[in-house]
């Protein structure tokens, strides 16, 4: 049983590291990433829809993504949940496809977003606990030897204390990103 719940554990913290993985790859680093637009959503026919479902999402330069809609008649609305995100871009509507153009960021912009890393490191880091806790809960639960126990919580620990170790890697990764001219 102890097994399962070691596998389980490592799984689910497998899933916050993924996830941590997700929104950093949302952060600009003052390159032109697809992902920082994929995860928006616009309305398409009164139902919200990831842009990558509706469009041709490409980085054709450094610091520019373009936008092309597979339905022209959704531009606008792609517009709008641009504009209405916190990337604090401005969309340039052709008619045809929309620019996003980065400009170099600020100091001021860089070490807000440092912060922002940084707290979502946190979050994962709280969600890896949060795994920890709820496995400790089952093993006290559990009719095992108390050397059984013992192993099994230090193993919970020696898991936990490697996946916290990962995301605090990817968030000062991020970070220096960030923090590169």
């Amino acid at each position: 049983m102890t097994d399962e719940l070691l596998k389980d554990a490592s799984h689910r913290m497998e899933g916050a590291i993924t996830a941590l993985d997700e929104e950093l790859a949302g952060y600009r680093t003052g390159r032109a990433s697809t992902a920082l637009v994929e995860r928006l959503h616009a309305d398409y026919y009164g139902s919200p829809t990831p842009l990558n479902q509706m469009a041709t999402v490409s980085a054709p330069e450094p610091r520019t993504i373009l936008i092309r809609p597979w339905d022209r008649t959704t531009l606008s609305k792609i517009e709008r949940a641009i504009q209405a995100s916190d990337l604090g871009l401005t969309p340039n509507n052709d008619g045809e496809v929309i620019r996003l153009n980065f400009p170099p960021l600020t100091e001021e912009r860089r070490e807000e977003m440092a912060r922002q890393v940084a707290k979502r490191v946190e979050e994962a880091r709280v969600a890896i606990r949060n795994v920890r806790r709820d496995v400790l809960h089952a093993l006290d639960r559990e009719d095992l030897p108390e050397d059984d126990r013992f192993e099994a919580k230090e193993e919970i620990q020696r898991l936990t204390d490697a996946f916290v170790g990962q995301a605090d890697a990817h968030g000062k990764r991020k970070s220096e990103e960030l923090h590169e001219v």
